[in-house]
């Protein structure tokens, strides 16, 4: 998500490197209360090919083995797309066709080699869920990658009512390919259209959510119905956020990308409030939860996003620790599993106010989250009352699941409780 940075007058603020140690956390795995905040992990289709865990990708293993898959109240799976008006998947392959070796799989046994054999993604999530029945596995429609307008077009009064019925189909009712039938993978479905661009737009959004509800309550009142929103009001200038809540779970407000390479100025990717270096006063998270509230939002309908990357820029004039200073992007980011890696070749710095770190050598700055700045944030949580957090995405974590124990600490820390 690019956003553009006001151009309003700054102060300047003297930051000092950070020493802080990481919040010790809880080693215990325990079952997860659904009556606890909610805890939203995005899982990457695309892992059977690249990650950083090893043997070449990131799978429904990892999220056992680093300890989320008990974390985790709901697993969104990204993503399905949107075609002619129906569900359709993005890679057949990735979900229901990759042969998983033995020592890729949740139970420990090599995928079929045989024609149509149901492997792949769901299958693995089928056994995830066998062991982790109170997880609620989601398929996550859309994303950046899917064409809005295909989204525009499912969503009129024509098409509404069949294509909500073709994504119930193929994925509560598990009719994923003809000859192919695997129910009860999925719990409901979580919309991330990017982006409503009409008015058009936003009155058949709000009626495609009632349509989902209305389907879903057909089947089970306890179907997860979920919509993704960017923080930042030019993305949700056409969606009536106060009338679309009422059918949904939780909206996941995505409060990342504030600061990316899309600028040619270092910047944060998700700072919590308002660096007093920022000229965009309306670029973090608070402003944004803020924004949802005033627009009638209840805060336990909020899910705040936060991101498990970061971006870096070279050629940084080191005035400032490199912060909103020029720089040159360097490639499109970076998950923290690597990022944490190269902190001890910087000096590490923390905004007062922004609450979030950032990294600087004299010439290359990074900017991304890590626990402390999570904790922080979960504490933020707490206190607004809102209904959790959302992870975009749970593969950037550490292969000991860092990061997801620490959002999930935080979420049930009670008031009073030191850091």
């Amino acid at each position: 998500m690019k956003f553009m940075k006001c151009l309003c007058a700054f102060l300047l603020v003297t930051a000092s490197p950070l020493f802080a140690q990481q919040p010790s956390l809880e080693s215990a795995e325990r079952v997860q209360n659904l009556s606890a905040p909610k805890l939203v992990g995005y899982f990457p289709q695309w892992g059977v090919y690249n990650g950083t865990f090893g043997h070449g990708g990131y799978f429904a293993k990892n999220v056992i083995t680093s300890g989320s898959a008990s974390r985790l109240t709901h697993l969104n799976y990204a993503f399905a797309n949107v075609v002619n008006n129906q569900c359709a998947s993005f890679d057949t392959y990735a979900d229901y066709q990759f042969a998983f070796t033995a020592d890729e799989t949740v139970n420990g046994k090599a995928d079929s080699q045989k024609p149509n054999a149901f492997v792949g993604n769901f299958h693995q999530l089928q056994e995830l869920k066998e062991r982790y029945p109170q997880l609620h596995i989601v398929m996550s429609i859309g994303g950046g990658s899917a064409d809005p307008n295909a989204f525009s077009s499912a969503a009129r009064p024509v098409n509404r009512a069949a294509f909500v019925k073709s994504c119930v189909d193929m994925y509560i009712h598990g009719n994923f390919a003809p000859g192919l039938h695997k129910p009860g993978i999925f719990d409901g479905f979580d919309i991330d259209w990017e982006y409503p661009a009409s008015n058009a737009d936003m009155t058949n959004l709000t009626a495609l959510l009632k349509e989902f509800r209305k389907q879903f309550d057909q089947i089970s009142p306890d179907m997860t119905l979920s919509l993704a929103v960017n923080a930042n009001s030019w993305a949700y200038q056409y969606i009536n956020l106060n009338a679309v809540q009422h059918p949904l779970s939780s909206i996941d407000v995505m409060g990342f990308d504030f600061d990316g390479p899309w600028n040619n100025t270092t910047g944060f990717v998700a700072p919590l409030y308002q660096s007093l270096l920022d000229p965009c006063p309306t670029c973090n998270d608070n402003a944004g939860v803020e924004a949802f509230l005033g627009l009638g939002v209840a805060p336990d309908k909020i899910v705040l996003g936060v991101p498990f990357y970061g971006y870096e820029w070279t050629d940084v004039p080191n005035t400032n620790n490199g912060l909103f200073e020029p720089g040159a992007p360097v490639g499109s980011g970076s998950e923290y599993n690597y990022i944490v890696t190269i902190e001890n070749q910087f000096t590490k710095y923390r905004d007062p106010n922004a609450m979030v770190p950032w990294l600087y050598d004299g010439n290359n700055f990074w900017t991304y989250e890590d626990p402390v700045s999570l904790t922080v944030k979960m504490d933020y949580v707490r206190r607004h009352h809102l209904a959790g957090a959302m992870i975009w995405e749970i593969s950037g974590d550490m292969p000991h699941g860092i990061l997801v124990k620490t959002l999930d600490k935080g979420l049930q820390r009670r008031p009073g409780d030191e850091y």
